[in-house]
């Protein structure tokens, strides 16, 4: 298989631990996924615990032991998620695409495994400045892994086979009393940004992109600004992936905003809720969030 041929079978990777999010979060991107892709083979879902009414097509796997423990899975931390790269969870006879619960999907995605060199590239948004380059590869060493370039996990291409030494090498630093310590532990996109240096592609933001970092600006203006921008509109349009991480509004509550309001996140970020600044996306995410959803939040 050549690095940019889709496979003709490949499998979504979804995590699942604590009560935020349930069999309806699941199903619903297990369903927006299948009709989008025809060479997803299996859906696996990591999870803490059982969920009662999920989709058939889903494919339960525990939590593994080692990944239980509440400075994995509290306090806005995702180490568990590492979980997904540990030896026996996943099979090794084809590649995956691993897909954060938050995330919108609308179009194909499985055209991601086009943006591989490879099949040990990890392919994963872009989070810092320094981008996964050559040159970031070079500050790595300069650096002796100091600084390196970071990417963010909300969605993650990559081929199981290759990289159980992920999960392997993070479970070792713990066990050494070094989680936390050791800098790029603090996360675990961190941490697969760091070990996987060598390997790392950024994703297009033609392709996907992160709701909070393509949408929301510390002004308002801001946003109305690059909503301007002719060929920002263009590109937002061909999107098949929204992340919405970082938003403290679950999904189902943002669609139920008033048009035109305004609300900040941690980071001091302003989301401006109405089409002019977000484009068909506001629709979008209205009826990709149906109204059964909008009832419950």
């Amino acid at each position: 298989m050549k690095p940019t041929d889709t496979p003709q079978q490949w499998q979504c990777v979804l995590t699942c631990w604590g009560t935020k999010y349930g069999a309806g979060d699941i199903n619903k991107l297990i369903t927006k996924i299948a009709e989008n892709n025809e060479h997803v083979a299996r859906f696996v879902i990591i999870s803490d615990r059982a969920h009662k009414g999920l989709d058939p097509r889903a494919e339960p796997i525990a939590l593994p032991e080692p990944f239980i423990k509440p400075e994995f899975t509290t306090g806005g931390q995702c180490h568990a998620k590492l979980s997904m790269f540990q030896k026996g969870v996943l099979k090794t006879d084809m590649p995956a695409i691993y897909i954060d619960l938050d995330t919108a999907i609308f179009g194909p995605i499985e055209q991601a495994f086009d943006f591989q060199k490879d099949e040990k590239s990890i392919v994963m948004f872009q989070s810092a400045i320094l981008p996964f380059s050559a040159f970031a590869r070079m500050i790595f060493r300069l650096t002796n892994g100091k600084r390196y370039a970071r990417g963010n996990s909300s969605f993650v291409v990559f081929h199981p086979k290759h990289w159980s030494e992920i999960a392997d090498k993070f479970l070792a630093i713990y066990d050494a009393g070094e989680f936390r310590k050791f800098r790029p532990t603090i996360s675990d996109e961190r941490y697969i940004s760091w070990v996987a240096h060598d390997h790392m592609i950024a994703l297009p933001n033609s392709f996907a992109v992160k709701f909070p970092t393509e949408y929301m600006q510390h002004h308002a203006i801001l946003s109305y600004a690059k909503a301007c921008l002719p060929w920002v509109r263009h590109r937002r349009e061909k999107l098949s992936v929204v992340t919405l991480c970082s938003l403290e509004l679950k999904p189902e509550k943002l669609v139920c905003l008033t048009p035109n309001t305004h609300i900040s996140d941690s980071k001091g970020r302003v989301l401006v809720w109405n089409d002019f600044v977000l484009g068909g996306l506001r629709k979008k995410l209205i009826q990709y969030y149906g109204q059964d959803d909008i009832k419950k939040a």
